[in-house]
């Protein structure tokens, strides 16, 4: 049985008459930037960019923070080191002690490959599950689908969203400032 969008919307509990944003639409990645800057400078906070490939500068023009990806990864990845050493260590010096021409029970250098293979799985677990955490995936609906040309954002076309969570947001100023900086298209959206 295939469902339309309204019926998944219906089946995931999301009402249709709450506004998500409004998106504006451009045809080059240069625009964006300038426009994402001067939405930014109106004291809109709450923005977001959907482009075919990533655009440099646009997350300091729409203030978009750091990742804290690193800040889970590198734990993580200390953990994996860590852990490697200490099997290599527990083995060699204490379950096993196996004196094979002279070699000592435990030798940082013999170590050294299993721990940069530990260190690398547990980065990639780290990436992996860290990327989906923080990303709220997975994510089976976004409202920004609902904008008529979203399919553009992945082909030709670079969008500016201004999400109805700012606090500056009015749906018909917010649109008005888009079409202000230069945006082709503009387009209330709802959620």
């Amino acid at each position: 049985m295939k469902l339309d969008p309204d019926q998944i919307r219906e089946k995931l509990g999301i009402g249709a008459d709450k506004v998500y944003g409004v998106i504006g639409e451009f045809d080059d990645p240069h625009e964006l930037v300038h426009a994402g800057r001067k939405i930014r400078e109106m004291g809109y906070t709450k923005l977001d960019a959907m482009t075919p490939f990533p655009v440099h500068g646009i997350d300091d023009a729409i203030g978009i923070p750091y990742s804290k990806l690193g800040w889970i990864v590198i734990p993580v990845s200390l953990a994996g080191t860590a852990t490697a050493a200490l099997l290599i260590w527990y083995v060699g010096a204490i379950q096993d002690k196996f004196v094979i021409g002279g070699k000592p029970l435990f030798d940082f250098t013999f170590s050294i490959p299993v721990m940069f293979e530990l260190t690398i799985l547990f980065t990639a677990f780290a990436t992996f599950m860290g990327m989906w955490a923080l990303n709220g995936l997975p994510r089976l609906y976004h409202p920004s689908l609902n904008y008529k040309n979203s399919h553009r954002a992945s082909d030709d076309r670079f969008l500016l969203v201004i999400e109805a969570d700012d606090p500056n947001f009015d749906a018909q100023k917010s649109a008005e400032h888009l079409r202000s900086v230069g945006a082709g298209d503009v387009e209330v959206v709802e959620g």
